[in-house]
């Protein structure tokens, strides 16, 4: 059987953690699911946020690629070495435990990966770097933010403004021009660069709006905008999906000619 044509990759997915009717549980968005069922072509797969059910090795064996998705949590200050964030300010100990455990470990592997504005932040937090945090009270900052929350949903990812692509860059060959207008909302943003980061986009305030991985092989993009809302109209974000569905692929090929170690 040729497998490679076959099944299709699998997208390993970490779940934020929240409650529910007095009660942990995991989820994902459903945005993330459709767009990488419907545009990058895989199979998800969703990761519990909790440590002590996930085995990196045996999760590394078994994927083709790795999405870290924008949530209402910011990741914990002091995971970047800064004071802890007001009590007002949601956090999710859990999936900073799991996502920035696996992400080193993923990326050596040479799993395709893509983040999108929380996932954006823990790249960059994973390298080392540090986040803004509140980045509509910086000066020179433009506000992020979704906005008014009493609007419907799909008004929340409408175009915001435009970034500026950095020339020879991955975003550069997904966007094939230098500006590109992104639904970018957020209240973090990257302060210093994680070591071993490439800017790959920028917002008119010149905050970072993209990043990859310099040493990288595989597919590997950090957005701060939610490309996963505009699959249905953005040529933009179905690149992106596309192009990491087609970096899933080269992995599956890969892993399956390969025998699993003992």
């Amino acid at each position: 059987m040729n497998y490679s044509n076959s099944l299709k990759p699998v997208v390993a997915i970490v779940a934020d953690r929240f409650e529910r009717q007095k009660h942990a549980a995991h989820g994902v968005l459903e945005g993330y699911v459709h767009a990488l069922a419907r545009v990058a072509n895989v199979f998800p797969i969703v990761v519990p946020a909790h440590a002590e059910g996930v085995d990196a090795e045996t999760l590394i064996n078994s994927i083709d690629g790795f999405l870290l998705t924008g949530s209402p949590s910011n990741i914990a200050a002091e995971r970047y070495g800064a004071p802890p964030l007001p009590a007002s300010v949601h956090v999710d100990f859990a999936r900073d435990d799991v996502a920035l455990s696996l992400l080193p470990k993923v990326l050596e592997a040479g799993v395709p990966f893509l983040g999108i504005c929380r996932g954006f932040q823990e790249l960059n937090v994973a390298f080392g770097g540090t986040l803004e945090r509140a980045v509509h009270d910086q000066p020179g900052r433009l506000d992020h933010r979704e906005g008014d929350h009493d609007r419907p949903v799909e008004h929340w990812y409408e175009d915001r403004h435009e970034i500026a692509i950095v020339p020879g860059g991955r975003l550069e060959q997904l966007a094939g021009r230098a500006t590109a207008m992104v639904n970018s909302l957020h209240h973090q943003g990257v302060d210093r660069l994680g070591a071993g980061l490439r800017v790959e986009a920028r917002a008119p305030d010149d905050l970072v709006e993209a990043i990859s991985v310099e040493s990288a092989a595989q597919f590997t993009l950090g957005v701060q905008w939610h490309p996963e809302m505009r699959v249905d109209d953005s040529p933009l974000a179905r690149a992106i999906f596309t192009s990491f569905g087609d970096a899933c692929r080269i992995r599956q090929a890969q892993r399956l000619r390969s025998p699993i170690p003992a």
